[in-house]
């Protein structure tokens, strides 16, 4: 686990922001080049790509990266996204956490049965139908995609269980695993270390606010839930990936500020406690910002703040 000096950070701000983007940026171009690089002498085997990581990790980011990469290359790749193999809900017989409420997090709740057949066919260059699914109806879309991988080509399942056994357990001849988080400790001019999962929260928290409707309080309240189901369904299968890529942005921090420092400090003054949020906001309040017209369109900052070109 890295560890990163706010104090740091603020030096390469003041000296040049513009190249300490840029740094950033590379080293994480660098780390999915790499991967997508070490896939390819695989690719006739194992031509399915399995990436998992917990929510606010920059799944979905990391795995148009991968695909543009190997496009790019010369080895046409395809992203699917595994929500689109989420169950329809059934309250009467959805699985439930140790207080009774329903396990959103629960790999229970994919069609696995569809899933691994679909990883199957694809394997052999047999032709499927993707589902889709409505999260506001919670139940399965109208609509089908057919897709045909063919000889040379790679498929990319996206989704936080993954590397779950259920998913990737019969499939591992066929399949290389990659998980992304962020592994990297931010630490205050005090010296306290905030925790991976709150960068990560940072990220949410923002997402939520711009594309969700959900506030800041709300999203903190369904942290412990989250946090749960990551302990318990994600964490523990990460060892099955053969690849791994850091998606922290040192400079990221410094955009969020302008998005969530007052949003934070609005739930301190009501008295709303939750862990580390002192923290947050004194990292928050202790770093130089950096305009957003520095962020570049591609970089994985744009998947919760907004601005990408890429279709989320």
């Amino acid at each position: 686990m890295k560890k990163l000096n706010c104090l740091t950070i603020n030096k390469k701000i003041q000296k040049k922001a513009s190249s300490f983007v840029r740094r950033c940026e590379e080293d994480y171009r660098l780390q999915i080049e790499t991967v997508a690089d070490s896939i390819a002498e695989s690719r006739g085997a194992k031509p399915i790509i399995l990436l998992a990581g917990p929510s606010g990790s920059g799944k979905t980011t990391s795995a148009l990266r991968l695909e543009e990469y190997l496009d790019e290359a010369g080895m046409e790749t395809h992203t699917i996204s595994m929500d689109n193999y989420f169950l329809p809900l059934d309250e009467a017989t959805a699985e439930r956490t140790e207080d009774g409420s329903i396990d959103f997090e629960s790999p229970a709740r994919l069609d696995l049965e569809l899933l691994g057949k679909h990883i199957e066919m694809l394997s052999r260059c047999e032709e499927i139908e993707i589902p889709t699914f409505d999260f506001t109806k919670q139940d399965r879309g109208t609509e089908t995609k057919k897709l045909r991988r063919r000889e040379g080509e790679l498929i990319i399942f996206e989704g936080i269980h993954a590397l779950n056994p259920a998913v990737m357990g019969t499939h591992t001849d066929v399949a290389n695993g990659v998980y992304v988080s962020v592994r990297t400790r931010l630490e205050s001019k005090s010296g306290e270390l905030l925790h991976p999962s709150h960068l990560r929260l940072m990220r949410r928290l923002i997402r939520d606010k711009l594309f969700r409707g959900r506030d800041s309080i709300a999203t903190m309240e369904m942290f412990a839930s989250v946090e749960r189901g990551e302990e318990k369904y994600i964490m523990p299968y990460k060892h099955n990936s053969q690849y791994s890529i850091n998606t922290f942005m040192a400079y990221e921090p410094s955009i969020y500020k302008d998005y969530l420092l007052d949003d934070l400090k609005k739930a301190q003054s009501v008295g709303y406690e939750f862990d580390q949020l002192d923290l947050m906001i004194e990292i928050l309040e202790y770093l130089e910002p950096i305009r957003m017209e520095e962020v570049p369109d591609t970089s994985l900052v744009r998947e919760f703040v907004g601005g990408s070109r890429f279709d989320y």
